[in-house]
C-alpha cells in the first residue's frame, strides 16, 4: 500500500490539516470519528483533498514536513492543480 501523505480541508479554501499515515483508509476513518488529531476534531477538517503515495516512510516524512513548511498559497494552488488535473470538483 506505501505511505501516503495527505491534506484534509474543512471546506473548499477552508482550515488545511496535513498528515501522514501508512494506512489511509483507516485515518480517515479515524478523523471521521474524531479520534487521532484534535485539531481536526476541533477544527472539521475532515474533507480529503490532497494525496500522495511513497514507498519508504523516510520519503513521507520528508514530504510532509516539507509541506508543512508551505505557505497556504502554495498549499491551496498544489490542491486545485491536481483538481485540475484530475477533474475532481
Amino acid at each position: 500500500m506505501g505511505y501516503a501523505v495527505y491534506i484534509l480541508a474543512s471546506k473548499r479554501h477552508g482550515t488545511l490539516y496535513i498528515g501522514v499515515t501508512n494506512d489511509i483508509a483507516k485515518r480517515l476513518d479515524e478523523h471521521e470519528r474524531g479520534i487521532g488529531s484534535k485539531f481536526v476534531r476541533d477544527y472539521k477538517v475532515r474533507m480529503l483533498v490532497y494525496v500522495e503515495i511513497f514507498d519508504e516512510p523516510n520519503d513521507a516524512i520528508a514530504r510532509e514536513k516539507q509541506l508543512k513548511k508551505w505557505n497556504r498559497d502554495w498549499k491551496i494552488e498544489l490542491i486545485e492543480r491536481e483538481r485540475t488535473r484530475t477533474g475532481s470538483t
